[in-house]
């Protein structure tokens, strides 16, 4: 009944949205990808707004009934409530007949399986889209990383420019989409990232284009995963026309967004980078890189289940236990079942002390009374067995900080105290 439903409703915003379309002129830009997604997109739609009026949702709206409602600017209401979709139709009808005020659209198209990309062709035509990974997700949907590329490079089949993410995009896929513009960091790209350098959180660079300089920047409070966000919407932004000047500023002035390397202050003077909104093998490292970085008189790191990822469960989780770097880490914690079965013991393998919790409460009230003036306290884990974003808020300086953390909800908060067996 759900499905036929999200269908039906699907249909009908569809049919809206290519008439909308129709009647407007505006272009739309699509980030696809198996990490970074929402940061990707509002760093582009950041930058783009410093030179056009831009529409784009700030949480994750990405599939096939949510994203329409971005380019009408309408809230998700419960998939069956009639009286709500009857409502936001009406709106729709009105929107499409009136001026459109934005010449940009910015959405994110997500997949939890094979074909679910595909279902956007029905109702989107997209001028730029932008391919952040490919790299191991929902792999209990899907047979080998072949098939993962497969489902991400569907976008190519309704997009009239791909953009795609080189460092971590293998090859053999690059290959299959030979007109893409490619953007990168370590990797040759048609847009690259040169000269960075660091100082704590805060990093410059320089965007060649092409291999010429295009520009040069800063952003505060920034971290390696976010860089490739950075340079995407510089590479968007630079194909949609906008100059360098106006790119710049947008970059310094992309926002910190909830659960995705966002640096907030700890008990005790200590700084915590909460990056609790999911997890992926990719993005684990590429945040302890980032804790690795950094200077800090104590490092610790909070890791949590990388849920959904099938049959490279066991592997996976013991590739990031042996990324961990007992030199580079004072402490490692924790949290799930496959986290405190494989993680924990290939860290520990390496010489990292570990300690294992089954919830983040607990989990929290443990680093709680380990921190020291200066320590530095990365937490990162997916949502299910794992809502590590609860042990941070065990760690913050300011209690109403907890409203910069994911999930965060009465509902939320609630299905994770259950999920626990916490009293609430």
């Amino acid at each position: 009944m759900k499905t036929f439903a999200k269908q039906f409703i699907a249909a009908i915003l569809g049919w809206q949205i290519r008439r909308l379309r129709a009647r407007h002129n505006f272009k739309v830009v699509a980030v696809a990808g198996s990490v970074g997604k929402t940061s990707t997109k509002l760093a582009i739609a950041s930058v783009l707004a410093k030179s056009r009026p831009v529409r784009y949702q700030f949480g994750n709206y990405n599939d096939i009934v949510s994203v329409p409602l971005i380019f009408f600017g309408e809230q998700l209401p419960n998939i069956f409530n009639p009286l709500a979709w009857l409502a936001i139709f009406a709106k729709n009808e009105i929107k499409i007949r009136r001026r459109y005020p934005y010449e940009i659209v910015v959405i994110e198209v997500g997949t939890d399986g094979p074909g679910q990309i595909e279902q956007f062709k029905k109702y989107l035509h997209i001028d730029i889209g932008v391919i952040t990974a490919i790299t191991p997700e929902h792999m209990q949907f899907f047979a080998d990383m072949t098939a993962v590329a497969q489902e991400e490079l569907a976008l190519a089949g309704f997009a009239g420019q791909l953009l795609i993410n080189a460092d971590l995009t293998d090859g053999k896929y690059l290959k299959q989409v030979p007109k893409a513009v490619t953007y990168g960091v370590n990797q040759p790209a048609d847009y690259r990232l040169n000269s960075v350098s660091f100082k704590g959180d805060s990093a410059s660079f320089s965007i060649l284009r092409q291999g010429r300089p295009l520009l040069h920047s800063s952003h505060q409070k920034i971290s390696e995963p976010q860089l490739y966000s950075v340079l995407a919407a510089a590479a968007v932004a630079d194909e949609l026309g906008a100059n360098a000047g106006s790119i710049d500023e947008g970059i310094r002035n992309i926002p910190p967004v909830s659960g995705r390397m966002q640096f907030l202050e700890g008990l005790n003077d200590s700084t915590i980078i909460d990056d609790t909104y999911n997890a992926s093998p990719e993005a684990m490292r590429a945040a302890l890189d980032s804790l690795y970085r950094m200077d800090a008189s104590q490092k610790i790191a909070i890791l949590g289940n990388m849920n959904e990822l099938g049959h490279f469960s066991v592997p996976e989780h013991r590739a990031v236990g042996e990324y961990c770097d007992p030199g580079k880490l004072d402490l490692v914690i924790t949290i799930g079942p496959e986290a405190n079965k494989y993680l924990a013991s290939a860290a520990g393998g390496k010489g990292c002390e570990v300690k294992t919790f089954t919830d983040p409460y607990s989990a929290g009230q443990f680093v709680k009374t380990k921190l020291k003036p200066g320590t530095l306290v990365l937490a990162k884990g997916s949502q299910n067995k794992v809502f590590a974003e609860e042990a941070v808020k065990l760690l913050l300086k300011d209690p109403a900080d907890a409203a910069k953390l994911v999930r965060q909800s009465p509902s939320w908060l609630k299905t994770k105290r259950r999920a626990f067996s916490v009293k609430i």
